[in-house]
């Protein structure tokens, strides 16, 4: 046996012995305790208040009614207001004019509601007087502000309503008949929609009446000459516009829809 293959095995003897005690200290170490600093603990409390506190139920309370109205703020603003008589005759007057792309819906509806901002402009103002500025003050409570702020928007809807349809909600709700100042919400609401729906209605077809004159002769005139291949709608289609221009009917559409809420 030569002297470098001795070496070799004698190294190797000893890399065997020291992998040996290395596997055998691996559990000892683990039970070991490891010390680390601990950080000093902080006073932490938590304190729930006691169910009488009567100011923080009505906190939520109010918390969550802004939140509600917030929600159907929306519904409010077509249902209650001038909006719908308007969004729907500005509609008729796109029908009757045969033009389905102009103006857009987004034009339809925006010019609706500047219309309503400004017929409603006075009874905001009469609202944010009577109502909202004495309770941000701190002046009156909930139940006041929400009585003073329904009380303009109520006269208005009764003022647009017509008598059969309060008779027929009052009625059905069993409140039989009552002043006008005690017309309860929910049966103003529904009754205002209603007659509004048949008002709007009744002023589209008052729209359509001269558009549906310009068609009879249109089509009369190629019935006449033996052009019976020829749509209509597309010789009347430009008759119509010539006409609504000349007459400056957006205008007059849109003062009679204001002119209509009693301005």
């Amino acid at each position: 046996m030569s002297l470098t293959s001795f070496g070799r095995r004698r190294t190797l003897r000893v890399s065997l012995i020291f992998l040996v005690l290395f596997v055998l200290a691996i559990p000892a170490l683990a039970q070991a305790p490891v010390a680390t600093p601990t950080p000093q603990a902080l006073p932490i409390s938590i304190s729930i208040g006691s169910g009488g506190e009567q100011g923080n139920v009505s906190s939520a309370i109010q918390i969550l009614f802004v939140m509600t109205l917030l929600t159907l703020a929306p519904s409010i603003m077509m249902l209650m207001t001038s909006f719908t008589r308007i969004v729907i005759v500005l509609g008729f007057v796109r029908s009757a004019l045969g033009v389905q792309g102009a103006p857009s819906n987004q034009i339809i509806v925006g010019l609706s509601l500047f219309l309503t901002m400004f017929i409603m402009s006075p009874i905001a103002t009469r609202i944010n007087n009577d109502a909202l500025r004495p309770y941000m003050a701190k002046e009156i409570t909930t139940n006041v502000a929400l009585e003073r702020a329904s009380a303009p928007l109520r006269q208005f809807m009764l003022k647009q309503t017509r008598r059969s349809e309060l008779d027929f909600f009052l009625g059905v709700s069993g409140a039989g008949p009552t002043n006008v100042e005690d017309v309860p919400m929910r049966v103003a609401v529904p009754a205002f929609v209603v007659s509004e729906l048949r008002t709007a209605f009744q002023m589209g077809f008052l729209v359509f009446i001269p558009f549906l004159i310009v068609d009879f002769l249109v089509a009369s005139t190629l019935m006449s000459m033996g052009m019976m291949m020829m749509p209509p709608t597309l010789i009347s289609l430009p008759f119509k516009l010539l006409l609504f221009v000349l007459v400056d009917g957006w205008h007059l559409v849109i003062r009679s829809l204001v002119e209509s809420f009693g301005i």
